[in-house]
């Protein structure tokens, strides 16, 4: 089965066994590597990776921004499904303004502020130099808050 076919039926399954309809859903992976994507697929299907962070200024006009009620597949290093999440807060702040709060629930390494500076900092540098732009502790956060619903 491809991978497209997987995440049709792991949506198809989770629809019907909570009487959704007319529900849509994003199917996508965290962070740049496969490497990434597994270890916080599992902090998230684990219920410890409860918030997720993007660049704001990054996403394609005619990307959409998360909202709240959103359902997402999340997927593993390999595209496979782990998860099913569901948005229940978003806010948009400064990269300097994100907080310990917000970096506990990212639920990455010691769920420190400091760390999750430590990790998302060169993630941001690197994702903005690919983009022809330039990192600063200025730029836009999207902030997300998740609860896993499947």
């Amino acid at each position: 089965m491809d991978h497209k076919a997987e995440i049709e039926n792991y949506w198809q399954t989770f629809t019907s066994k909570h009487n959704l309809k007319n529900v849509s859903y994003s199917a996508w992976a965290f962070g740049n590597t496969p490497e990434m994507a597994n270890e916080l697929a599992d902090l998230t299907f684990r219920g410890i990776k409860t918030a997720t962070t993007s660049a704001y200024d990054l996403y394609e006009d005619n990307e959409p921004y998360p909202q709240i009620g959103e359902y997402n597949i999340i997927l593993d290093g390999s595209g496979h499904p782990v998860c099913i999440t569901k948005t229940v807060v978003t806010e948009i702040m400064p990269y300097k303004h994100v907080t310990a709060e917000h970096a506990y629930h990212e639920g990455e390494g010691d769920r420190t502020l400091a760390y999750w500076r430590s990790v998302h900092k060169p993630f941001f540098k690197k994702e903005f130099k690919e983009a022809g732009q330039t990192f600063t502790e200025d730029m836009t956060c999207f902030c997300e808050v998740f609860e896993v619903v499947g």
